[in-house]
């Protein structure tokens, strides 16, 4: 994990590459839990055995956007940030899903610090480009330009 002191040390930052997560699994359970939270049980997130017969590979796959649920989780694994007040979720500029996640697979999480900007009252609103990357995939699962704001 890098850690930095102070919203200066993100600035200076832009541009690199801040770390690499843990890898996570995608089980059908967490597949399954997360169609019941969004009321997205389509049959190729949750049918095991018409997956079987029916989808490349046999396998469920899971909902692109428990992907993407995974960011804070990868973001905050690789990136301390001292003397914060508090982090908000602004949004995001850009996500793309460029393979299907199989149950039962691995993802982690690439991030760069791709852009900052102060913003008042003594905050910095900082872009983080995120990798998904699937282990052993060819494409990465996600890619998505994340936005938060740090205040002291």
């Amino acid at each position: 994990m890098r850690v930095f002191s102070s919203l200066e040390e993100i600035k200076a930052a832009v541009g690199t590459e801040i770390g690499v997560s843990d890898w996570v699994e995608v089980s059908q359970d967490r597949i399954n839990q997360f169609a019941e939270a969004t009321c997205d049980e389509q049959w190729i997130h949750v049918d095991q055995e018409r997956a079987a017969k029916e989808m490349p590979g046999g396998k469920t796959i899971a909902h692109g956007l428990l992907s993407l649920a995974l960011a804070p989780l990868f973001v905050r694994s690789v990136i301390g940030l001292k003397g914060l007040r508090n982090t908000l979720n602004y949004g995001a500029d850009r996500i793309r899903y460029l393979a299907p996640v199989p149950a039962g697979s691995r993802l982690r999480g690439r991030v760069t610090v791709a852009a900052a900007e102060d913003v008042p009252p003594d905050g910095l609103r900082v872009n983080y480009h995120l990798v998904i990357e699937i282990e052993g995939g060819a494409k990465p699962a996600c890619v998505a330009d994340l936005i938060a704001l740090h205040y002291r």
